[in-house]
């Protein structure tokens, strides 16, 4: 009879130790989907900062052609030019400049043991 007993605590005690397990898993995967999101959140607002940015860059540096050039046409085949290269050029360096760091930055986000 005591055996019984003692099998029994044992296995509420198994069950417990394995629902708290569960929970600090899910706590784990909530907390690693959440620096994902934020992370994801962070790097849209500041694509579109920097657009807003490239824009006005871009509009100023049309007007200081237009009278250099004195041709807006001109000026802005220039501007249209220097932003196709920068696009060619990001083409071109894709693996270094964006998947590798996305990456590195999930693998180490979902591999990597939590920090006590």
């Amino acid at each position: 009879m005591e055996i019984n007993s003692s099998y029994k605590e044992l296995w509420g005690e198994v069950k417990k130790y394995l629902s708290l397990q569960i929970d600090y898993a899910k706590l784990t995967a909530v907390e690693k989907l959440t620096l994902l999101l934020s992370a994801m959140t962070f790097v849209g607002v500041i694509i579109v900062l920097a657009a807003c940015a490239l824009f006005f860059l871009s509009s100023a540096l049309v007007a200081w052609l237009d009278t250099i050039f004195e041709s807006k046409w001109v000026a802005n085949l220039i501007v249209f030019g220097l932003i196709m290269i920068i696009m060619i050029i990001a083409i071109c360096f894709k693996k270094v400049l964006i998947l590798n760091p996305v990456a590195r930055f999930v693998t180490k986000l979902f591999l990597n043991p939590p920090q006590k």
